[in-house]
């Protein structure tokens, strides 16, 4: 949910705008919304808010001015400003749900979900039609974790707009936070039909590894995040650790190791009989020793009597 894929959204909303000023009849606030428009789409922001500013100073009751200056002060990430005019832009035409989606998407972006949702749903009450109110209400529900309705909000807008790569992509999200992986991978696989996104191939690699632990299909899948945009370097590291694993998977089995041969203990029957004749044998020596001491004893003492 990155801040260039809002301002993607954030281009449609100029090209939507001008075609509805064009629409009306010329007038100096028109003419200066438009130009602002043309700015806007060509990146040149700045410029585009002066134009938007004379358009205000020429009708402060433009809602369009201040819609498209809050679009253009949130492309260059000054969102109080952007807000504070999403807000005017409510207050001139409160049934005009552009502004209510402006600002929720603005939430979005700084991660302001609970207002996001308000603001959203508000706009998705005043438009049910509207597919940006309910994707954009979506991002917010997962971005609270209520993984059922974001699931709901993204099923509704591939109701009405099957070729919605982003929505199936974002339903993908969910249904892989929800751990229903085959239902992600499906998800993702439709999002690649309809549009190769090497962040799509990435997050399905990531699901294949991770959660299916199925290697070939999450290395073919980093393979080919890589070929178009081979500076990822998360997706590099993803597809050395993906390899190994699979290495490590297919490796045959160790060898077992042979059991180490028992070592004779001390008290074998050769050292118990070895034992028991060097016994006898030290019995035997004592025996003798003790046998000449005590003969050498008589001998002296029948030496004294003689003498």
């Amino acid at each position: 949910m990155t801040i260039s894929k809002f301002l993607s959204t954030a281009a449609i909303i100029f090209s939507l705008t001008i075609l509805s000023a064009e629409a009306k009849p010329a007038s100096d606030a028109s003419g200066r919304v438009n130009k602002g428009v043309e700015l806007a789409q060509q990146h040149k922001y700045d410029e585009a808010i002066k134009e938007f500013n004379a358009a205000i100073e020429a009708n402060p009751k433009s809602a369009k001015a201040y819609l498209n200056r809050g679009t253009a002060y949130r492309a260059l990430q000054k969102y109080d400003e952007a807000m504070a005019d999403f807000a005017k832009a409510i207050e001139i035409a409160p049934k005009d749900e552009m502004g209510y989606i402006e600002r929720g998407q603005t939430f979005v972006m700084q991660k302001q979900f609970t207002e996001a949702l308000a603001d959203l749903s508000k706009a998705a009450e005043l438009k049910p039609d509207n597919t940006m109110a309910i994707r954009l209400r979506g991002f917010a529900e997962i971005g609270l974790g209520d993984w059922d309705k974001a699931a709901a909000d993204f099923t509704a807008v591939l109701q009405k707009d099957p070729t919605d790569a982003q929505a199936y992509e974002r339903r993908g999200f969910v249904f892989r936070s929800q751990k229903k992986y085959n239902e992600a991978i499906a998800d993702y696989d439709k999002s690649l039909e309809i549009k190769p996104d090497p962040d799509v191939y990435a997050k399905r690699g990531y699901t294949y590894v991770t959660y299916l632990q199925n290697y070939e299909k999450g290395i073919a899948d980093y393979q080919q995040t890589l070929r178009i945009n081979p500076s990822d370097y998360d997706t590099q590291q993803r597809l050395q650790y993906a390899q190994s694993a699979l290495a490590a998977k297919n490796a045959p089995p160790p060898a077992p190791t042979p059991a180490p041969t028992p070592q004779p203990g001390l008290f074998t029957p050769l050292n118990i009989g070895i034992g028991l004749v060097v016994l006898l044998v030290l019995i035997g020596i004592i025996f003798v020793v003790t046998r000449r001491r005590g003969g050498s004893e008589d001998e002296a003492e029948s030496s004294g009597r003689i003498r």
